[in-house]
C-alpha cells in the first residue's frame, strides 16, 4: 500500500474520537499520536508519544515528528488547552503545517431557535462553548489554506462512550436522561473519520459541518438507540430545560461533502442494530 508523503500528527490519538482517526489514516499516511495516561497499548507503539496538556511542552514532539498535518482532538482542562494551541499556532505560522481543529455544535448554543451552518456567527452560553470559540478564533486568522475547523454535533458509535454509558445505566437500571424539547443532529465515529480522511486527501480547508442531514429530537433517538440495542422498555427520565423546542444542530451549506460521506441519523441505529 502506498504511504502518502503526508506526516500526520494526531494530539489525542489515545481517545476515542482521537484514536478512531489514528486508526482509519494509519495504514495511508506516516501518522503519530499522542497519549495522556500511562498504558502499555500505546506506550509500545512507536508512533505514539506520552504529553499531558498540564505539564509537557508540545513543541518537543512537534521538532521530533515535523508534522506536514496537525489534528486536534485534545481534551482536558480547557486553560491548558488554550496554551498548547496558542504554542501550535506559533508553530503552524512559521512552518507552513495544516492544522484540523475538532469543534463542536456547542459553538452555537447561545443560539436556540434555529440550526447553524458554517458561517453563521458563534455564540455560547457554556463555558465549553467558549473555549472551543476562543480556539477556533485564534485560528481563522491564519492563513485560509492551512486551517479546517470541524465542528461535530454528538458522536455515537458501537464503542463510542455515550453508548457505552447508556450501557451501563441500564445494567444499573438507573434512569437515561433524555431531552423532549432539545433538536439535534448526529455522527458517527465512522463517517466522522472518513470525512477527515477525505479532507486531507482533497486539500480541503474551511469551516465544516460534519452532522447527519436529517435533525432528530433527542429523546426520540436515544429512545431507538435504545431499541436497536435491544431494550424495549428502558427506564428514561424526561428533562425539559425549556418549553419551546431548541436546537444544537450544524447543518452545511456552503462546504457539502461528496453525497457517500453524508449520513442520516436512521444510519446511525443500523449501525448498531443487535
Amino acid at each position: 500500500m502506498r504511504v502518502h508523503k503526508h506526516k500526520i500528527l494526531i494530539l489525542g490519538a489515545s481517545g476515542f474520537i482521537g484514536n478512531a482517526i489514528y486508526k482509519e489514516l494509519c495504514s495511508y499516511f506516516n501518522t503519530y499520536g499522542t497519549y495522556r495516561s500511562d498504558s502499555s497499548e500505546f506506550s509500545k507503539n512507536e508512533h505514539f508519544f506520552q504529553y499531558d496538556i498540564e505539564e509537557d511542552d508540545i513543541f518537543e514532539i512537534l521538532e521530533s515528528v515535523k508534522p506536514t498535518i496537525i489534528i486536534s482532538a485534545l481534551r482536558g482542562n480547557f486553560s491548558a488547552q488554550i496554551i498548547a494551541h496558542k504554542h501550535l499556532i506559533e508553530y503552524i505560522k512559521v512552518h507552513k503545517t495544516k492544522f484540523i481543529f475538532l469543534s463542536s455544535a456547542n459553538v452555537f448554543d447561545a443560539y436556540s431557535k434555529y440550526p447553524s451552518y458554517e458561517y453563521d456567527k458563534t455564540l455560547s452560553n457554556s463555558i465549553y462553548g467558549h473555549f472551543k470559540i476562543k480556539i477556533e478564533n485564534a485560528l481563522l486568522r491564519l492563513p485560509k489554506r492551512q486551517i479546517a475547523v470541524l465542528r461535530i454535533p454528538m458522536v455515537f458509535g458501537s464503542g463510542s462512550p455515550r453508548i457505552e454509558e447508556m450501557k451501563t445505566q441500564l445494567m444499573d437500571k438507573s434512569a437515561i436522561e433524555v431531552f423532549p424539547n432539545l433538536i439535534l443532529n448526529v455522527t458517527t465515529d465512522k463517517k466522522l473519520t472518513q470525512q477527515i480522511h477525505y479532507i486531507i486527501n482533497r486539500n480541503k480547508f474551511g469551516v465544516f459541518h460534519l452532522g447527519s442531514k436529517d435533525l432528530i429530537h433527542h429523546d426520540e433517538f436515544i429512545t431507538d438507540i435504545l431499541k436497536s440495542l435491544g431494550y424495549l422498555n428502558p427506564l428514561v427520565k424526561q428533562v425539559y430545560t425549556t418549553n419551546n423546542d431548541r436546537y444544537l444542530a450544524v447543518l452545511p451549506k456552503d462546504n457539502m461533502l461528496p453525497k457517500h460521506l453524508q449520513l442520516r441519523s436512521q444510519d446511525i441505529l443500523s449501525d448498531l442494530e443487535v
